[in-house]
């Protein structure tokens, strides 16, 4: 199954322009959306989860049509959105199991053994009797995915979900989504880079509501392959190297700044070449481009 996205714009009455002529081709297994705040990420999650229309564009998965059979979409869906909220004084048994008759698991003997499953495949089956409101932030997001999970949907979208998350939750959370991402559509929108290198194939960039690119991780470092280069320089030097190199990342190491910046050829000026990473690659379309196409 494939879910396919074609010239998909969006503009709120505000006049933000939250997407513009996006078009996607995701297949099965985990496809990261990787943007910064406000790039339009969560909009077209949105969009995909039949919570808002957009302005013009198509949406097709499978051989259902996603903006006019909402219902179809909703019976194989499952959604984790950004900010998702539980019933504190509820049990998670009890409210999985509510939210399982609500995606139309009636018969009680399967509900059960859906229930159970869920739980366990989210090791919170030790906690189900314990309140919602007493889980951890990781916890809460595991049993996100639990409910994302009823009715076995061909099509997973999880929007920002390893956002706060200690360490060891953050593995254990990304470890199930790549499980879960051997037999169905996940959709990884994040502005995360290491979520998306250690889990996903295929991939796309996207901010002020364009697609900046689309492939796989390995296709994307091949082309920055010989382009970025490292300086460690002083915080009087930087204003200049802005001005005059296409500086696509910073960050204070020992206090002093090291600076990666984006070219074909040495720039000289003492820079080194470096072998870039993912972070390098998103931080090139974010900003490299914006600075060359400028």
């Amino acid at each position: 199954m494939e879910l396919q996205i074609q010239n998909l714009s969006k503009t709120y009455p505000n006049g933000v322009q939250a997407l513009q002529d996006v078009s996607l081709t995701i297949r099965q297994g985990m496809f990261g959306l990787l943007g910064p705040n406000g790039a339009g990420k969560s909009s077209l999650m949105r969009t995909l989860a039949t919570l808002q229309e957009p302005d013009s564009g198509t949406i097709q998965l499978g051989d259902i049509n996603v903006l006019t059979q909402k219902d179809e979409v909703r019976k194989t869906l499952g959604y984790l959105p950004q900010e998702f909220g539980v019933y504190p004084k509820i049990d998670a048994e009890t409210l999985l199991s509510h939210l399982a008759v609500l995606k139309g698991i009636t018969n009680r003997s399967e509900r059960k053994d859906v229930v159970k499953a869920l739980l366990q495949k989210t090791n919170l089956y030790d906690a189900r009797k314990k309140n919602l409101g007493g889980y951890s932030g990781g916890m809460k997001q595991r049993f996100g995915i639990a409910q994302a999970l009823l009715a076995n949907p061909k099509l997973i979208i999880v929007d920002e979900p390893t956002a706060g998350l200690d360490p060891a939750e953050r593995n254990r959370f990304l470890n199930l989504l790549s499980e879960i991402g051997e037999n169905t559509i996940v959709i990884l929108s994040t502005h995360i880079v290491d979520d998306v290198k250690e889990l996903c194939s295929d991939m796309a960039i996207i901010n002020k509501g364009q697609v900046l690119y689309k492939g796989s991780p390995k296709k994307a470092l091949g082309e920055i392959e010989g382009k970025i280069w490292e300086k460690r320089v002083p915080k009087s030097e930087l204003e200049e190297l802005r001005a005059t190199q296409t500086v696509i990342s910073e960050k204070l190491v020992g206090g002093m700044p090291v600076i990666h910046i984006l070219a074909d050829e040495n720039p000289g000026l003492g820079f080194e070449p470096i072998e870039g990473d993912l972070e390098d690659v998103y931080f090139s379309y974010i900003f490299g481009k914006q600075a060359v196409d400028a």
